[in-house]
């Protein structure tokens, strides 16, 4: 009896920061924030937006009115998470929720830290429990916490506030990340299996004879599955290219290198990979490459002029 083929999976993370300036309305919201107070705008038709936006959603008016609201407020929906992940507002769990806070026509959305599922309803009164330390962020609410001492109904008038602190917050930088484990399907296993042998191998649509690399296990044009295995290359063709002029973090390469689209011979469309072994200037279209592997490498791990003469255009033009 044949083995069953192992189930690869990868542990992955997407990462990256996201940096920001920030308007008059934003930056007086989040120094706000860093104070313990709560701000809103007020629109043309005076409905009280939090969090505040700078131009209304009705009218695309310019927004500038800053009010101050209460720190409490009402539970309009609320969602709860019995695992947080990492990076969540509360370790344990907690329920996501819409918060219209007292003076505010619109609901805010965070952490209620609360015993359990039976604890939360809607129309529960709750108020903010702000952060220790604060320095300007939404993470300055530390959560929401039930608040038994308020009136079941929303009190509260709005004041207006100029928006003026000292040391305003001008930006942030916010952490965007994705943890998840991939698991590949029939085709890229074969693919990556191949790769382990220093083979690059695709599979052929049986309608447009088309070779995909890597495999997706159908063709995307024709709506058909594929099982015929190709091998291809493992020399290639630059079909277009860019330079990297900035540093990734965690990746040791200098900078400028070049990133590009690279049709192998016998493939019917063009894989990522980084070259090098020429000056990043003389890279072109056209130009004929080979894999280099790396020591117990899987995968090639940049590929080099193969020094045969450039490709002629009309050999890979529709593979740009």
């Amino acid at each position: 009896m044949t083995a069953a083929p192992e189930t690869l999976r990868a542990p992955l993370v997407v990462e990256f920061p996201f940096t920001r300036s920030l308007g008059p309305v934003q930056s007086a919201f989040l120094t706000g924030l860093r104070e313990r107070i709560v701000l809103g705008v007020r629109t043309e038709a005076g409905r009280i937006l939090v969090p505040p936006v700078e131009y209304d959603p009705e009218t695309a008016a310019e927004l500038r009115d800053l009010v101050e609201v209460e720190a409490t407020g009402t539970v309009t929906t609320w969602a709860w998470n019995p695992e947080p992940r990492p990076g969540q507002p509360l370790a344990t769990p907690f329920a996501w929720v819409l918060v219209r806070l007292d003076g505010a026509d619109t609901a805010l959305l965070h952490a209620l830290d609360a015993p359990g599922p039976d604890a939360v309803r809607t129309g529960l009164r709750v108020r903010i429990r702000w952060a220790a330390e604060r320095a300007g962020a939404i993470t300055d609410i530390a959560c929401f916490e039930p608040y038994e001492h308020g009136p079941d109904a929303a009190g509260g008038e709005p004041r207006p506030h100029d928006g003026a602190f000292d040391e305003p917050v001008t930006g942030i930088v916010a952490a965007a990340r994705l943890d998840y484990t991939y698991s590949p399907g029939r085709a890229q296993t074969a693919y990556l299996h191949a790769l382990a042998e220093r083979r690059t191998v695709g599979e052929r649509c049986p309608s447009c004879a088309k070779v995909y690399v890597p495999p997706r296990g159908a063709c995307p044009t024709c709506g058909v599955a594929t099982t015929e295995r190709v091998e291809v290359g493992p020399r290639g063709t630059v079909t277009t290219f860019c330079i990297v002029n900035i540093k990734a973090k965690n990746l040791d390469i200098d900078v400028p290198y070049v990133y590009a689209h690279i049709a192998l011979d016998g493939a019917g469309l063009a894989l990522h990979g980084r070259i090098a072994g020429i000056p990043y200037d003389q890279v072109r279209m056209g130009l004929r490459v080979e894999p280099v592997w790396s020591e117990n490498g899987r995968y090639p791990d940049h590929y080099r002029p193969s020094g045969e003469p450039d490709a002629d255009y009309d050999t890979y033009k529709e593979l740009l």
